[in-house]
């Protein structure tokens, strides 16, 4: 994953609340878990004025010219300013991996829809959190100004707006290291990765049958039907007792009279082989 520190960006304006992820990376894209290859169909029901297919040669597709993404004065936004509740709908991970490819780096919003804002963090998106009239106050300057530009430092948590502005703004310490530091979930596994070698050392020395070609010569003891996990626990003679009972067909007792009981008068018992009801 791509370390995130500073980013000097043009912002793009997307003036709509509750924008879902079905909006920002349609469902007949999600065939591919590259992680890349995203970026042309990101919004593309809104970008694009013909209904997109997979394998599509998008720069050949007729744009939507009013779709603030394909305005002149917005081409090559990495910061995009959102309304409430960005990334609602599907959990789909594609939809932070379409802002990443098209070149979004840093998403401006109210707030977000809470798996999406988790997934930014994992794909190394930064999402910002800021007060309802800040992020209307930066519309307007956005549509006053051409070529508004965003200065965004992780490490100091601030925002500079090109009328000299600071603004703060808070992320989680775990992720923002993560950020810092270019530690997706993988990454964050692979810092144990010679605690790992060795477990998985010992282990093979342990049970050499859970490996490789080994796994032909060494096997362990294969259950009987009807034996359990527990059983296959228990010592030699245990398991073949117990499997030999698990085995054993089952009976029941019937009760001619349903007030008597065994050791009463006038109690007749039967043993029959169970229907298995």
């Amino acid at each position: 994953m791509r370390a995130f520190t500073t980013i000097d960006g043009l912002v793009a304006p997307m003036d709509r609340a509750n924008v879902d992820t079905d909006a920002i990376i349609p469902k007949q894209f999600l065939k591919s878990i590259k992680k890349s290859g995203f970026g042309p169909n990101l919004f593309d029901e809104w970008r694009y004025l013909d209904i997109g297919e997979p394998g599509q040669d998008c720069s050949t597709r007729p744009e939507n010219p009013d779709f603030v993404l394909n305005q002149p004065r917005y081409r090559g936004a990495e910061i995009l300013l959102a309304r409430e509740n960005f990334g609602c709908g599907s959990s789909r991970e594609h939809a932070p991996w379409a802002l990443d490819d098209f070149g979004i780096r840093v998403i401006i919003a109210p707030s977000f829809a809470e798996i999406f804002h988790g997934n930014c963090f994992k794909n190394g998106l930064l999402p910002i959190v800021l007060a309802p009239a800040t992020v209307s106050r930066m519309f307007r300057e956005t549509e006053d100004i051409e070529g508004y530009r965003l200065r965004v430092d992780l490490a100091t948590e601030t925002i500079t707006t090109p009328l000299g502005d600071r603004i703060p703004f808070t992320v989680d310490p775990f992720r923002k290291d993560c950020l810092l530091r270019g530690l997706d979930d993988i990454g964050l596994t692979l810092r144990h990765e010679a605690d790992i070698r060795d477990y998985e050392r010992r282990r093979r020395a342990v049970e050499p049958w859970l490996f490789g070609s080994l796994a032909q010569t060494f096997r362990p003891p294969r259950p009987a039907p009807g034996a359990t996990g527990r059983r296959l626990l228990q010592s030699a003679p245990l398991r073949r007792r117990a499997i030999s009972a698990a085995t054993m067909t089952p009976t029941t007792t019937r009760f001619t009279d349903s007030t008597a009981t065994p050791s009463q008068p006038g109690c007749r018992t039967s043993s029959t082989p169970s229907k298995g009801r």
